[in-house]
């Protein structure tokens, strides 16, 4: 049973956890001493009637004094002579396979463990119409024809790193163009947009004739460009209808410029964006448009979801709250009251002529 001495601190936190101001500013504290079912008037009168033989009213007035008391005492009070409290902790009912683990690589745009490498300096065997493109000093050059992954691709992280040409020789589209279109038609577009003036929606790192970038994150020509694309692969159903369109996140040199953005249909210069039913898997593409555009570093991971299996509604489940014990406040006081006491009647008693004279050594010389 609680103290008579800390009865209306606990009812003054009663009292806030549900009063009638529900604007004070200590209701939210109030409540959480109560723990996560403190809405509840039933459940907070089951807390307090462990702590009270007497339940009072909310609304009865509670001393002038109790209001301006520390809240810490108040949190004391409950954590000290509860003897158990109980909250709520809410589980979804899904039972979660354990994620695998995979090894990140040495820095961010090294490939990790579980990585699918296309391209690493050396070959293109991991591309039709590879054998078509230049390779020099471990960096793949556009010649003559687009290259398609072999593999199949929907869900996917692709990391890319291109280089526009350092010599400048055109402008607009004309300048350091290319692309990378996921599933073979949604391209993100690579061109040379340092200080280079084109149709928005057709420069670095946009979604072709849908959307610009958020900003221009390019470098200079002739320096390199890293591209690390977030891919959702659209859903269509079985009458071949869209169910979910595509999504797309890019972050161009380590900056956000597309974000979740919803993609309309495969791009194009001349049609209007439109679906069309497809595969769930499809190549990755490479364009080859004129220009010498270099790449390296190609890799991509399989994006799968965290698997589990619903076994219950989602509910709320007890929990038990551990609950600290702390002294007695009479004893604390008293103690605290007594060693004040003692320092004062220390620090007022004076002191002899001796202690003085030993303290001022030479008074007597220097007169």
């Amino acid at each position: 049973m609680i103290p008579k001495h800390n009865t209306p601190a606990l009812l003054q936190l009663r009292q806030l956890a549900y009063g009638p101001l529900e604007s004070h500013p200590d209701r939210t504290f109030a409540q959480s001493q109560f723990a996560s079912a403190a809405d509840s008037r039933q459940d907070i009168d089951a807390v307090c009637i462990q702590m009270l033989p007497e339940l009072p009213h909310p609304a009865e007035s509670v001393p002038e004094t109790t209001v301006k008391r520390s809240y810490l005492l108040l949190y004391l009070t409950v954590m000290t002579f509860v003897p158990s409290a109980s909250a709520q902790e809410w589980k979804s009912g899904v039972e979660w396979q354990e994620p695998p683990v995979v090894t990140p690589g040495k820095r961010n745009h090294h490939a990790p463990s579980d990585a699918i490498i296309l391209f690493d300096g050396t070959n293109l065997e991991e591309w039709e119409n590879g054998e078509l493109w230049k390779i020099e000093d471990g960096n793949a050059i556009p010649e003559q024809t687009n290259i398609y992954s072999k593999r199949h691709f929907g869900d996917i992280q692709l990391h890319v790193e291109w280089a526009a040409p350092k010599e400048i020789e055109s402008k607009g589209q004309g300048r350091g163009n290319s692309g990378i279109f996921l599933m073979d038609r949604y391209e993100v577009q690579v061109l040379d947009s340092y200080k280079n003036e084109t149709y928005f929606d057709g420069q670095a790192a946009g979604i072709y004739k849908q959307t610009p970038p958020m900003v221009n994150a390019m470098r200079r020509p002739g320096e390199w460009n890293t591209y690390d694309i977030f891919f959702t692969a659209p859903k269509f159903r079985t009458n071949g209808d869209l169910e979910t369109p595509a999504y797309v996140t890019v972050m161009h040199n380590g900056v956000l410029v597309q974000n979740h953005f919803e993609i309309l249909g495969p791009t194009n210069y001349i049609a209007a964006p439109h679906y069309e039913a497809h595969a769930e898997a499809a190549p990755i593409r490479i364009q080859f448009h004129g220009n010498p555009v270099r790449f390296r570093n190609i890799w991509v991971r399989e994006l799968k979801p965290a698997i589990g299996r619903r076994v219950s509604a989602p509910f709320n489940k007890p929990v038990k709250i551990e609950i600290r014990s702390v002294p007695e406040d009479n004893e604390s006081d008293d103690e605290d009251e007594d060693e004040a006491d003692e320092d004062h009647e220390d620090a007022e008693e004076p002191e002899s002529e001796e202690e003085q004279d030993e303290a001022d050594p030479g008074t007597e010389d220097a007169e």
